[in-house]
């Protein structure tokens, strides 16, 4: 009876993490399908302004927004989209916001990722610069003064933000107030197009998490089971109460920094690199190699997420745009500040 207990939970445990490497999976493949999308309208001059892809980061974003959960807090950046999607922002968010919609989440007065709902835990990108983090820590204080408990403030950066100085302001007040902050770093070894030789002199980034006193641990950004693994315990340790964790994850930016950059700086030696894998690619080669999927399903999951991205966007290009002569174009959350306003 009790071989026969721990072979039921060893089962158990075995389709979990297979559904939610699935799960994962497909919302992966989505968040590429629409980047891909988004590259092509933008390449059309259907979209005006940048376009900005999360492709080669779609694993470890897609694990993030799979560990949060409902009164959480996700200060996603420019190549989060797969962990919004993950998060529960609805597709139709993104591309009414890149196609400039009015039912979009800023009514088509900002192009493309300066979107959000703050109400829903999603906060509204500021800068990729290390400029969220310190918005995570005031909603997290917030919460403590409200004597909210139990949830998980998270926020993403790049290797460039980690040289910032909002970047070290709010690391070490999250450290030093102890907040359940978990904050992820991608190392795509560039900032734009500066190396990371010229970036900082420390051996690994992880280094600075030990210096501003909390946990951290380094991962391979590109395999998904590493990703999700890891980043949930984080999200664990966080929500127990342990402080900010620091999760840095090796991986590379497989696209420029904008569709503007051809990205020629990157060293083509990286390129070639276990760095430079292609994380839906090897995610991909497990699902098939696991048996949890054959060629033909895979195929059918692109299809349908396919399809899905190709309606979206013929719905959103039959939308209207902000009209400047009916809009009325105050903030949207500050309407009693705005001159003239009557209460």
């Amino acid at each position: 009876m009790v071989h026969s207990v721990i072979n039921r939970d060893a089962v158990d445990e075995v389709s979990t993490a297979r559904d939610a490497y699935v799960r994962a999976y497909r919302v992966m493949l989505l968040a590429r399908l629409l980047d891909d999308k988004f590259a092509s309208l933008w390449r059309m001059g259907k979209i005006h302004g940048g376009v900005f892809l999360g492709r080669g980061q779609e694993a470890l974003s897609v694990s993030l927004g799979m560990a949060l959960r409902k009164g959480d807090v996700f200060a996603p950046l420019i190549r989060d989209g797969a962990g919004r999607l993950a998060f529960g922002e609805p597709l139709l968010d993104s591309v009414r916001s890149y196609l400039g919609s009015r039912l979009g989440p800023t009514r088509g007065r900002d192009g493309n990722i300066h979107r959000g709902r703050p109400k829903e835990g999603l906060l509204a990108m500021v800068s990729h610069l290390g400029a969220m983090i310190s918005v995570v820590n005031g909603v997290l204080l917030a919460h403590r003064f409200k004597g909210v408990t139990g949830t998980v403030g998270a926020a993403c950066a790049g290797d460039g933000a980690t040289s910032t100085g909002s970047f070290h302001e709010a690391v070490n007040q999250a450290a030093v107030e102890k907040l359940p902050l978990v904050l992820i770093v991608a190392n795509n070894f560039y900032a734009y197009s500066t190396p990371t030789q010229r970036q900082f002199a420390c051996r690994s980034l992880l280094d600075r998490a030990a210096g501003y006193g909390i946990e951290g641990q380094s991962l391979d950004g590109t395999d998904l089971s590493a990703c999700l693994q890891a980043i949930n315990d984080a999200v664990a340790r966080a929500r127990e109460g342990r402080g900010p964790q620091m999760v840095v994850a090796q991986l590379l930016r497989l696209c420029g920094h904008g569709e503007h950059d051809p990205a020629q700086y990157v060293d083509p030696a990286l390129k070639a690199s276990p760095a430079g894998r292609d994380c839906l690619k090897v995610a991909e080669e497990h699902i098939l190699q696991s048996r949890w999927a054959d060629a033909q399903t895979l195929a059918a999951w692109r299809e349908e997420a396919a399809g899905t991205v190709e309606d979206a966007v013929a719905k959103v290009q039959r939308e209207p745009g902000p009209d400047p002569y009916k809009e009325d174009w105050c903030a949207l959350a500050s309407k009693h500040l705005s001159e003239g306003y009557a209460a």
